[in-house]
């Protein structure tokens, strides 16, 4: 079992190097998210550069390279904790991309596509919890912070054998968002919709 979680583990990574804001921005003539705009290779990113049609295809492709290693790996009969490893290793290929020359993005929706085999009340607690913060206040990446600071307790309620897995990515999402969360506190993180702004 445990050179399985090790195939499926490199299996994650190797999805998660797929950088689909690279993709998508090359197929639509866009700017490089990488050296463009926030210069964040994400959905966001390519939102202000290209507008919804890229960036929701982003956002997709995203999601998928979290959920299809994590739910093959549940089908191989890989149990929980080592789930949360694999799904790690899927964001930590997002955010350092074998095939970018390691320079990634916040892999927010790549976590939450490794979370979404846990079930679609999971899914709809965090998009809702996502869609209140960024109505409210315009930050997409305080939205993406509340909520998977969230994530632990909805999993706990909702299926409690996934609660530290889930706790783990959680850890890495909030870590990953150290300079937003700075600028939060320094009160001039931009807003989604802020596309004169390239701070993300």
């Amino acid at each position: 079992m445990i050179s399985l979680t090790l195939l499926m583990a490199a299996v994650a990574y190797l999805f998660g190097s797929l950088s689909s804001a690279v993709v998508i921005s090359q197929l639509f003539g866009l700017p490089d998210p990488r050296t463009a705009g926030s210069k964040n290779p994400g959905a966001t990113n390519v939102y202000r550069l290209g507008g919804r049609i890229p960036a929701l295809l982003v956002l997709v492709m995203d999601i998928l390279k979290g959920t299809i290693p994590v739910y093959g790996s549940y089908f191989l009969g890989i149990e929980p904790i080592m789930l949360g490893v694999i799904a790690i290793f899927a964001c930590l290929g997002h955010i350092f991309p074998l095939y970018f020359g390691f320079k990634g993005g916040k892999a927010v929706a790549t976590a939450f596509g490794a979370m979404l085999p846990i079930g679609l009340d999971l899914a709809g607690l965090l998009i809702l919890s996502w869609v209140v913060v960024v109505f409210l206040t315009g930050y997409s990446s305080l939205g993406a912070l509340i909520a998977v600071s969230l994530a632990p307790l909805f999993t706990f309620l909702i299926k409690p054998l996934y609660t530290v897995p889930v706790a783990m990515l959680s850890l890495l999402i909030i870590l990953r968002h150290k300079d937003n969360i700075a600028r939060l506190l320094a009160g001039n993180e931009s807003k989604v919709w802020d596309k004169g702004k390239v701070k993300e």
